[in-house]
Parts: C-alpha cells; sequence; structure tokens
C-alpha cells in the first residue's frame, strides 16, 4: 500500500515505522520539509515531501497533526485529497481541573467528522488514537497471547476495507465500531485512558470479557 503522512511527530514517526516494517511504501510530508526529511531517514520510508504532496499521492493518507490543526489542514488540501482514505489519529484533549478533556463538542461532534466535513469528497477512518505511540513500535503487538485490537469507525465501505487491510498487515486484529458518526466514542475513550495512565492507573483493568466470568453468558446486543 501507498501511504502518505502528513506531520513529523510522534505518532506519524511510531506509525510510519509500523508501516515500513509491514512492507507499506511511506512517504512523509510536512510543512517543514527538513523535519519532513528527518522523520523518513528515522523510519526508513521512500521518501518526503511537503503537505501538498502528501495529500496528491498515496491510496492512503494519515492525518498525524495537531487535533486543532487537522480540519484546516484537510480543508485547504482537499482537492487533492478527493478520493482517497483519510485515517485520523488525532485525540483533541486539553488539561482540564480533574484530569484531561475533550476539546470537541462531544456528543457526535469529533475531529473526524470536522475532517470530512472539510473534505467531503475524501473517505474518512478514525483509527490508531487509542493506543500510545510506544504501542506501535512494537513487531506486531501483541498482550496476554491475543493480538492487539484496533478500534476504528469509518464514514464508507472504502475506508472500512482500506482500514482493515492496514490494521491486518501490521498483524493485529481489526475492530471495526461502527460509521463515523461514533468516532467521538473513541476520542472520548482515548481521553479517558490517558487520563487513567497518568494518575497511574491501568485502564484496560476495567475492561474484563464477560465470557471470563465463572458461569457467565453474554448479555445480548
Amino acid at each position: 500500500m501507498r501511504i502518505w503522512i502528513l506531520g513529523t511527530g510522534s505518532m506519524a514517526t511510531a506509525l510510519g515505522g509500523a508501516w515500513v516494517r509491514a512492507g507499506h511504501q511511506v512517504l512523509v510530508g510536512g510543512r517543514d520539509t527538513r523535519a519532513a526529511a528527518a522523520t523518513a531517514a528515522r523510519i526508513g520510508a521512500t521518501g518526503h515531501g511537503s503537505l501538498a504532496e502528501a495529500a496528491a499521492h498515496g491510496e492512503a493518507v494519515l492525518m498525524a497533526l495537531p487535533a486543532d490543526a487537522a480540519p484546516r489542514s484537510a480543508q485547504e488540501l482537499a482537492p487533492l485529497l478527493a478520493g482517497r482514505t483519510l485515517l485520523d489519529c488525532t485525540v483533541p484533549m486539553a488539561p482540564g481541573p480533574y484530569g484531561p478533556s475533550l476539546t470537541t463538542a462531544g456528543g457526535t461532534d469529533s475531529v473526524a467528522i470536522r475532517i470530512a466535513t472539510a473534505a467531503p469528497d475524501a473517505h474518512v477512518a478514525k483509527v490508531f488514537g487509542i493506543c500510545h505511540e510506544s504501542i506501535w513500535t512494537l513487531p506486531q503487538p501483541s498482550f496476554e497471547g491475543a493480538p492487539l485490537a484496533v478500534p476504528f469507525c469509518a464514514d464508507s465501505a472504502a475506508a472500512t476495507d482500506l482500514t482493515t487491510r492496514l490494521i491486518t498487515s501490521m498483524g493485529c486484529t481489526p475492530l471495526p465500531c461502527g460509521g463515523l458518526s461514533r468516532a467521538a466514542l473513541l476520542e472520548a475513550t482515548a481521553v479517558l485512558a490517558i487520563g487513567v495512565w497518568w494518575s497511574g492507573g491501568e485502564a484496560r483493568h476495567a475492561f474484563p470479557a464477560p465470557a471470563l466470568a465463572p458461569g457467565a453468558v453474554d448479555d445480548e446486543p
């Protein structure tokens, strides 16, 4: 798969490196082309360029930009992004009195929806934002004997198919969570988990499988 990355930060580096290891053709785009070149060299990417060059190429485009900047960049690049799948890994959060809080309005509002509105002719998937970037540096991450499950929401069959193939190529398990209207739930989950980690807790301990309880029968959906 040919993947362009918009951004040069920690998530761009971690995910880009994971995709290089998985055998994909990865290119890095940034407003600062020197930073893009450095990130590309660090992960062994095929090449680098500007944000516009990144948006104009690739089957998939990762939006690894600050959450407040991603929709604006999507609007600026919208003509170039038409027909492509945008992978939104942003987490919209800011410090709050009781820990990190969402910077979106909640409900159905999300950065992913804002990106889709800004680039209406692109396909959009909310994905890769739940895990800390360090997880993506692991080759084929698995925990307690099971491959990492990667939740995602997508606005089209095309985005669902591409995201599923990409996750599978990384040795992980795709976990579809519905349409893009549910992306706000993924963003809120990421913020909640980050707050738990920052407080020294383990978010995973709060989600045991119902089937693990003695004599348990899973509830009907």
